[in-house]
């Protein structure tokens, strides 16, 4: 049997809490006892999704972002989900250097990180509906066989 646990947390809009998001999400996934570089990766991913949801999906209003993770195994899932405008062209949008918002000086490269420190990212969206992007990272992948190596 996997070891497997889950949380959700929903909160507001407010571009303050994309730092309670990082930490939160960071204090979950602990338990899968991640490297440094791992916890950063995925607070990096972590925190481009909710500035997304709430600079693109709300348009700075204030509505509800919900944080689902899962972790299976050492399998570490993450999902940022809003209910705001929805994504037109999901692959355009996941263009690097692509932003729908050039007059805030955004540098369309949002999920670009988020797919380099994640090992898979998935978008639906539907205009009108909403956006979620789950992202998915093996945490601990390859230390089991430097330990062995090192022996």
């Amino acid at each position: 049997m996997k070891n497997t646990n889950e949380m959700e947390i929903i909160f507001d809009s407010y571009s303050s809490n994309e730092g309670f998001a990082r930490v939160a999400v960071a204090a979950f996934m602990t338990q899968l006892n991640p490297t440094v570089e791992e916890v950063s990766d995925v607070k990096t991913a972590v925190s481009e999704a909710v500035t997304n949801a709430v600079i693109h999906g709300y348009e700075s209003k204030i509505h509800k972002v919900s944080i689902r993770c899962k972790i299976e195994g050492q399998q570490f899932t993450v999902e940022v989900r809003d209910s705001g405008i929805g994504i037109e062209n999901v692959e355009q949008a996941m263009t690097p250097l692509y932003t729908s918002k050039p007059e805030l000086e955004r540098s369309g490269m949002g999920f670009a990180f988020m797919e380099a420190f994640m090992d898979q990212v998935e978008v639906e969206s539907e205009l009108g509906k909403g956006t979620s992007v789950k992202m998915k990272k093996t945490i601990g992948k390859g230390r089991e066989l430097w330990t062995t190596q090192s022996l």
